[in-house]
């Protein structure tokens, strides 16, 4: 059984009451039945917003299941294309979306998935300039992109407008994933010192799978407010082995991100 451990700030969102459909309690019946969900819970996931930056091998399956879910609001950030070597981890995109921009491919899909939620496709590219517009008003990023310098660009935004932050990384059979609550937890930067050269790296289709979905568990516990999350821990998953292993992360007191943000610990 989970514990609950921290409490979610919903007051804002809590003012304008949001109805499930009858459709809509019967798609999610079986989630409803779990101890401490019910219909506030579905509710919750109703009004989120959440952002996944990256249509890959992480994002696409962690937007099918937030979407499944009921995930009300859905943006999906990419500028690539489909290509033939996408199609042994990103689950969205087929054969046929060979040369489609991505977030027409994965769009289309999870509107055929779940017609009851909105999914806001953007083509752009994730950069200094944008990327506080393109997370803000959204309740949790989840990383799905595949490059270091563009995760440390949304871990600035997140520490700069409050907003969680899912990470998640692959290679081969491994994989790792953390959830950032600025002012409660180390950032990304205190995980990563510095930038390092990341060249196309070999994966399976599997790790982002399972991966992928994990950082999906987490944005949906931290939405209907149950469990633990993994604040100031890393998952690791090592899929030859077929363990997992949490790790602590220490706050680096001379992080460039997140030094001299006022550090509360977790609820």
């Amino acid at each position: 059984m989970f514990r609950v451990e921290w409490t979610r700030n919903t007051d804002k969102r809590c003012k304008t009451h949001t109805m499930l459909t009858g459709e809509e309690e019967q798609r999610y019946s079986r989630q409803m039945m779990l101890s401490g969900f019910g219909e506030d819970g579905q509710e919750k996931l109703k009004k989120a917003r959440v952002v996944i930056a990256g249509t890959g091998g992480l994002g696409t399956p962690a937007a099918t299941y937030l979407a499944a879910a009921g995930v009300g609001t859905i943006r999906l950030i990419d500028r690539d294309k489909v290509e033939l070597s996408n199609l042994n981890r990103q689950i969205l995109h087929w054969s046929k979306d060979i040369g489609r921009n991505k977030i027409d491919s994965a769009s289309e899909k999870l509107r055929q998935l779940n017609d009851q939620i909105d999914v806001e496709p953007l083509l752009e590219t994730i950069d200094e300039k944008n990327v506080s517009q393109l997370v803000s008003g959204f309740d949790v990023v989840l990383d799905g992109t595949d490059n270091l310098e563009t995760r440390f660009l949304l871990n600035r935004a997140a520490l700069d407008s409050g907003t969680v932050f899912v990470h998640g990384a692959v290679y081969g059979f491994e994989g790792r994933v953390t959830t950032i609550v600025p002012g409660k937890t180390p950032c990304l930067g205190c995980l990563y010192r510095g930038l390092f050269p990341q060249p196309k790296s070999p994966v399976v289709g599997v790790t982002p799978g399972v991966v992928g979905t994990i950082e999906a568990t987490e944005v949906i516990k931290y939405i209907v407010g149950l469990g633990g999350l993994l604040m100031g821990k890393l998952l690791v998953y090592d899929g030859l082995r077929m363990r997992f292993m949490t790790l602590t992360i220490r706050r680096d007191p001379n992080c460039r991100f997140c030094q001299g943000l006022a550090q509360t610990p977790p609820l």
